[in-house]
C-alpha cells in the first residue's frame, strides 16, 4: 500500500512539475535571446561611440583648417587695402599729372 501511495505521489509531482520545466525553458530561451539583444545593443553602441569618436577629430580637423584660412583671408583683407590705398594714391598722382600737362 505504501509502494503504490508513493507512486501516485511521485506520479502526481510529474504531472505538477512537467509545466514547471516548461514554463522554465521558457523562461531561459527568452533570457538567452534578451542577452543576444542586448550583446547586440552593445556592439551597436560601441559602433555608435567609435562613429561619434571619429566625427569629432573630422570636426576639430575642419576648425583648424577653417581658422587658418580665416586668418588667411584676413591677410588678403590687409594687402587688399593696400592695394586699394596704392590704387587712390596713383589716382591722384594721375590726375596731378594731367592737370600739368
Amino acid at each position: 500500500m505504501e509502494k503504490e501511495l508513493l507512486l501516485a505521489i511521485r506520479e502526481m509531482l510529474k504531472e505538477e512539475l512537467n509545466p514547471l520545466k516548461n514554463e522554465i525553458k521558457d523562461i531561459k530561451s527568452e533570457m538567452t535571446d534578451m542577452k543576444n539583444r542586448m550583446d547586440e545593443t552593445y556592439e551597436i553602441v560601441k559602433a555608435l561611440e567609435h562613429s561619434s569618436k571619429v566625427n569629432k577629430a573630422e570636426h576639430d580637423h575642419m576648425l583648424n583648417d577653417i581658422a587658418h584660412i580665416k586668418g588667411n583671408v584676413e591677410i588678403i583683407k590687409k594687402d587688399m587695402y593696400r592695394v586699394e590705398e596704392a590704387t587712390a594714391n596713383n589716382w591722384a598722382d594721375i590726375a596731378r599729372l594731367k592737370q600739368v600737362k
